[in-house]
């Protein structure tokens, strides 16, 4: 698996999941379900996730983040007062500029700075970058997938398989079956 397939695949999951999302009465995507400081609905998670790869992804390592276009408190989002259509496009804009970004083919060993103002500070690479950056994406959106579920809806089938092109089975040489009768079937 590469970092470019599995981007494509993440951002196909990510469209399906906000079709889904369209769908649901915005009280339940704002219905405050998890505890604690941060996020608490699914509307929190979203934004979240866009944030997340905004940062990183066009802050950090390219140094173009698209936030300041979509002003908000990313510590603590409140994403109630958004309309999910702003989340959206705010993940569609990050969504399409780490998509071109791909497109070129970047070189995806150069090192990354995790704290660009810090000459001492700690290294990965722009691939390790975009694992942590899809890795999180993947965990938030089981997060989202169970307040689904736990809001009583039934979610959209977001695996890997369903995206991928199911590949026939290799045809073993010298087998026992008969080539007439596949020709029947």
């Amino acid at each position: 698996m590469n970092v470019h397939d599995y981007y494509a695949y993440l951002s196909g999951a990510r469209e399906q999941l906000w079709n889904f999302l369209r769908a649901l009465p915005d009280a339940d995507l704002n219905r405050p379900l998890i505890e604690g400081d941060r996020f608490h609905n699914i509307k929190d998670l979203l934004l979240h996730v866009v944030d997340v790869e905004d940062h990183w992804v066009h802050g950090i390592a390219l140094g173009d983040s698209v936030a300041s276009t979509y002003p908000h408190d990313w510590i603590t989002p409140h994403a109630e007062q958004y309309e999910l259509s702003w989340i959206i496009a705010y993940g569609q804009e990050v969504g399409r500029r780490t998509r071109d970004f791909l497109g070129q083919s970047p070189d995806l060993s150069q090192p990354v700075k995790l704290v660009q103002d810090d000459p001492a500070s700690a290294q990965v690479t722009l691939e390790q970058l975009l694992w942590h950056v899809m890795t999180h994406e993947v965990r938030h959106t089981a997060q989202i997938v169970l307040l689904i579920r736990q809001l009583g809806h039934t979610p959209p089938w977001l695996d890997y398989l369903r995206f991928v092109r199911p590949q026939p089975a290799p045809v073993v040489a010298g087998g026992d079956a008969d080539p007439e009768a596949d020709e029947e079937l």
